[in-house]
C-alpha cells in the first residue's frame, strides 16, 4: 500500500507542476495590462512604469512565474494588484464559504443518490426503479441555477424560511452559517446526486449479474443480504470516480450559484479578479483549486486499493 501511495503522490507532484506552467502561460498571454487597466488610458508614462515596478511587472515572465511558485511553496501567494491586500487573506476569507458549501452539497447529494440508486437497482423495470430513473433524468436536464431561482422563490420570498442572499458569516455561529448556506448547497446537491444515483444504480446492476453474487446467493443468502454484504462494496469503485470529480467541480464550479445567492465565495472572487486584470489573484486561486482537484483524485485512487486490494498489486 505505501509503494502504490508513494507512486500516486509523484504523480501528484508532477501533475502540480505541469499545471502551474498551464496556468500561468494561459493568464499571462491574455490582452491587457493590469497596470494600465488601473491607471487608465490617459495614463502617463512615468507614473505607468512606476506602478509596474510596484507590482513586480517590470521584469521577465520567467522571472515572476519562479517567484510566484516559490512563494506558494512558502504560503505567500503574492498581493492583489487591486485590494493591494495579501492573496492568501482574500482566499482564506472566501475559502470558509465556498469549501463548507462544497462539503455541504456533497453530503447532501450522497445522501440522497446512495439510497435512490440501491432502491432502484434492487427493483429493476419495476415502478419503484421507473421512479427514480425518471427523477433523476430530470434532475441531470435541469441546471442547478434553475433549481437555485425555485428554491428562492418558494423557501425565501413565499415561506420566508431562509434568507434570499448573502452570508451571515461563521461568527454567528455553526448553525446560523449552515442556515445560510443550505438554499445554495440543495441547488447544487439536487443535479449531483441524480448523476450519482444513475451511476450507483448501473454499477450496482453490473455487480448483481457477476459470478460471486450468483454464488453468495446459492450460499443461502436472500438478495437483500448479498447485496448489501457483497455487491456495495465492489459497486463502490467508480461512484467513487463520481464523487470525487462532483467535489472538485463543487468546490471550483459555484461560481453561478455564488452569483445568484450573492456568497462571498472564491467563484465571485475569480470572477471579481478577472474582471478587474487582477491576474496574481486569478493565478492563485486557479492553483488553489487545481491542487483541490488533483489532491481529491489523489484520495480517490487511495480508496480504491482500499476498497479493491488487487489495485494495488498492477502498479
Amino acid at each position: 500500500m505505501l509503494r502504490y501511495a508513494l507512486k500516486r503522490l509523484l504523480s501528484l507532484l508532477i501533475s502540480l507542476a505541469v499545471a502551474s506552467l498551464v496556468i500561468f502561460a494561459v493568464i499571462e498571454v491574455a490582452p491587457g495590462d493590469p497596470a494600465s487597466f488601473m491607471l487608465g488610458i490617459n495614463a502617463q508614462p512615468e507614473t505607468l512604469a512606476a506602478l509596474r515596478t510596484e507590482l513586480g511587472l517590470d521584469v521577465s515572465k520567467v522571472q515572476r512565474y519562479i517567484a510566484w511558485v516559490g512563494g506558494m511553496m512558502t504560503g505567500d501567494f503574492g498581493t492583489s494588484y487591486t485590494y493591494r491586500t495579501p492573496v492568501i487573506d482574500m482566499v482564506s476569507g472566501r475559502l470558509w464559504v465556498s469549501l463548507p458549501l462544497a462539503l455541504y452539497a456533497l453530503a447532501l447529494s450522497t445522501l440522497i443518490a446512495f439510497p435512490a440508486g440501491i432502491f432502484a437497482a434492487s427493483r429493476r423495470g419495476q415502478a419503484g426503479d421507473i421512479g427514480v430513473m425518471g427523477a433523476t433524468q430530470l434532475g441531470v436536464a435541469v441546471p442547478n441555477f434553475w433549481f437555485a431561482m425555485i428554491l428562492v422563490l418558494i423557501f425565501a420570498i413565499n415561506l420566508r424560511w431562509f434568507a434570499a442572499g448573502g452570508f451571515v458569516g461563521w461568527d454567528k455561529g455553526f448553525w446560523a452559517g449552515l442556515h445560510g448556506l443550505t438554499l445554495p448547497a440543495i441547488a447544487l446537491a439536487l443535479p449531483q446526486a441524480a448523476i450519482l444515483a444513475r451511476v450507483m444504480r448501473s454499477s450496482l446492476l453490473d455487480v448483481l449479474g457477476e459470478d460471486f453474487m450468483r454464488t453468495a446467493r446459492a450460499k443461502g443468502l436472500s438478495a437483500r443480504q448479498a447485496l448489501w454484504r457483497h455487491g456495495l462494496r465492489n459497486a463502490l469503485i467508480p461512484v467513487l470516480t463520481i464523487i470525487g470529480l462532483q467535489f472538485s467541480f463543487l468546490l471550483a464550479g459555484s461560481i453561478i450559484i455564488e452569483q445568484v445567492f450573492y456568497l462571498p465565495g472564491l467563484g465571485r472572487l475569480v470572477f471579481q479578479a478577472i474582471s478587474a486584470r487582477d491576474l496574481i489573484v486569478v493565478e492563485s486561486v486557479v492553483m488553489l483549486l487545481v491542487f483541490s482537484v488533483i489532491m481529491v483524485n489523489f484520495l480517490v485512487d487511495l480508496a480504491y486499493a482500499a476498497v479493491d486490494p488487487r489495485l494495488r498489486s498492477r502498479t
